[in-house]
């Protein structure tokens, strides 16, 4: 160790990759590393093994953080206090409790507000006027935390970025404030699927209230590119990569008609990505997000500027069922965003799919960030994915994929058109119908519900909601403020199919509700009789998957007492556990000379369907369980046969 280093491998013979190749086929008893090989949901290859040599970055230099064109980060040296901005959503309705959360969070740790915004209260906090507004924003310092808007209710958000321009400019020293205003018309169209009065006349509004606000406001930015909804509705990496780029580049056209300067575009537009639990793939994802950026600014003949990255944990991973999981999803997303370079991070609260999150869910999201970044130490590095092979290469791969599908949007005449004549929307639903396929057959597990479900369910706790608004819509006074001399320019509707949020868990989550009604209905949770052949060795591990099966459903898993030895063991514990159906557990060789007439016995004591676990065929058995069976149809079944109601 004469020059300071430890040689982990100094122990060992010196190896050859052929000789390391011919190991690992030898392992896996032939085919090699193509076994080991998985792929995207874009078809985009996950390999086992990344060498130097398929390095695409080696030949094609990324250049530094904090250099032109910015594909590694806007910073050289992330800022040693707060290198990412601790964004906190807040979505209770009550305007007063908004404030007080709003407060209290803020003290704890949060570097930024993220409001969402529904006059109705329904998907986010009531606020309709000025008064309101100003309540929620009561003694908060938008000079040293920004105020972000999420806006979720029919508008684009002119109207609401006003009612916060007004209320900025009542406080000391607007200039100083922070804001990001988030007006976003195409977004709207995604998530409802209409825009009152048409694209046209919202672009000429929001082309003059963004120059009016970023004269105003100097350290706000005005409109954001968001593609969580085309993620929230099921889409790909590739398609929700594609749909940003097609989103900024479509708004900017459309600004630009209406007078924009589309120069001042890049640094007045938040770009928002929603980041999943597989932190290997939304890393290449945020670091494919800057190269598309680039490549777009170059093409538009645009100074290279930074891409301001927000991203937010995906809500369609999170589950009703077994929600603290979701800690360990979010925490996924956390350390994907702050390695993968994001600016602004959100973390949903763990119990967010379940209502409104209560002070338990923000702490936790909150947490998660602050964790990640003081304890763990995340964001002292810029870019520590960078050469990384495997990230290099996936983000390449990524990016080229998510090119070709904005190219294929541009073809179709942009995002807009693209989605009123239903395209994006019909490829983003074939992905999402072949994802719940894999997740029905729990090739995609959801740890909690589809993997590991707790039948004893250990419910988290939400925020007790009473508030109930009367508004229908946010008031204009802000707008008219802004706006004074603007024409009224609207036309008729824009119109498109709306991207419906979908979430991973749905399925099985619907099987579990139904077993939870037929329990509080019938007083008995829904139950499948255990037969074990053998001894325990031989039976154990198919018990195990039996149960984890079923229960996933919510049915309960009944064994005998003691392990049955004769077949008139089984038929007594068949109907001491007062089952109506029943699943047989041993091995192969055992279920060739046993389990049919373990089958008939069980038929004989009325089991009404006979479930065997393997993919052996038996005389009376009636249905086969086994990894990568299709466990909706299986679960669905057995509900039917023990009468639970659809």
């Amino acid at each position: 160790m004469a020059d300071g280093f430890l040689s982990l491998s100094s122990q060992f013979e010196t190896a050859t990759e052929a000789e390391w190749l011919a190991a690992v086929e030898k392992a896996l008893k032939g085919g090699g590393l193509e076994r080991l090989t998985r792929k995207t949901d874009d078809g985009i290859a996950i390999r086992p093994l990344y060498r130097e040599d398929g390095f695409a970055s080696a030949t094609d230099p990324l250049g530094a953080p904090g250099e032109a064109p910015y594909l590694r980060g806007a910073e050289a040296q992330p800022d040693a206090y707060l290198p990412w901005d601790i964004r906190q959503a807040f979505t209770h309705p009550d305007p007063e409790t908004t404030n007080a959360e709003i407060l209290r969070d803020l003290e704890r740790g949060v570097s930024s507000v993220e409001l969402a915004v529904d006059c109705t209260g329904e998907h986010g906090c009531a606020i309709e006027d000025a008064n309101t507004l100003a309540s929620v924003l009561k003694g908060v310092r938008a000079d040293i935390a920004t105020i972000a808007l999420d806006h979720r209710g029919a508008g684009a958000g002119t109207s609401v970025a006003a009612l916060l321009a007004l209320w900025g400019e009542k406080q000391d020293e607007p200039k100083s404030l922070k804001f990001a205003f988030n007006i976003d018309p195409l977004g709207l169209l995604i998530r409802t699927g209409r825009v009152e009065g048409g694209l046209d006349a919202a672009f000429v509004r929001t082309a003059e209230l963004a120059r009016l606000l970023a004269l105003s406001f100097p350290n706000a930015t005005t409109l954001r590119a968001d593609s969580r909804a085309i993620h929230e509705a099921g889409g790909s990496e590739a398609q929700e990569l594609g749909g940003l780029i097609a989103h900024a580049v479509d708004t900017m056209r459309r600004l630009q008609t209406a007078g924009y300067d589309i120069n001042t575009f890049p640094a007045q537009t938040v770009f928002t990505l929603a980041t999943g639990g597989n932190y290997g793939l939304e890393i290449a994802k945020l670091r494919a997000a800057r190269r598309l950026w680039a490549r777009v600014l170059d093409a538009m003949g645009l100074e290279a500027d930074p891409m301001r990255l927000q991203s937010v944990s995906s809500a369609r991973m999170l589950t009703r069922y077994d929600a603290w999981v979701n800690m360990l999803r979010n925490t996924a997303a956390c350390f994907a965003a702050s390695v993968g370079g994001a600016d602004v991070v959100t973390v949903r609260a763990f119990n967010e799919a379940l209502g409104v999150p209560e002070e338990l869910g923000r702490r936790t999201a909150r947490n998660t960030q602050i964790i990640a970044m003081e304890e763990s130490g995340l964001g002292r590095i810029a870019d520590p994915a960078g050469g990384a092979w495997f990230e290099e290469t996936l983000a390449t791969d990524l990016a080229e994929d998510a090119w070709k599908e904005f190219q294929q949007i541009e073809s179709e005449g942009g995002l807009a058109e693209s989605l009123a004549a239903g395209k994006f929307q019909s490829r983003i639903k074939g992905v999402r119908d072949d994802r719940y396929k894999a997740i029905a057959k729990r090739k995609i597990p959801v740890t909690g519900v589809s993997e590991f479900p707790l039948i004893e369910e250990d419910g988290a706790p939400i925020a007790d909601v009473t508030y109930a608004s009367k508004a229908t819509r946010v008031s204009n006074e802000g707008i008219k403020s802004f706006l004074k001399d603007l024409p009224d320019r609207s036309g008729d509707d824009t119109t498109a199919e709306a991207l419906e949020p979908i979430h991973l868990a749905r399925d099985f989550e619907a099987l579990r509700d139904r077993a939870a009604a037929h329990e509080e209905k019938t007083g008995k949770r829904p139950a499948i009789f255990i037969a074990t052949l053998g001894p325990l060795a031989e039976h154990n591990a198919r018990v195990d998957f039996a149960r984890n099966l079923f229960a996933a459903g919510g049915i309960e898993g009944k064994e005998a007492p003691s392990l049955p030895t004769s077949l008139e063991d089984i038929e007594a514990g068949f109907k001491a556990s007062g089952c109506r159906i029943a699943v047989i557990c041993g091995n192969d060789e055992r279920y060739k000379t046993e389990a049919g007439d373990a089958a008939r016995t069980l038929k004989k004591a009325g089991a009404q369907r006979v479930f065997i676990a393997g993919k052996a065929e038996a005389p009376y058995c009636d249905t086969n369980i086994f990894m990568g069976c299709d466990a909706v149809d299986v679960l669905t079944l057995a509900q039917a046969e023990l009468g639970v109601a659809k």
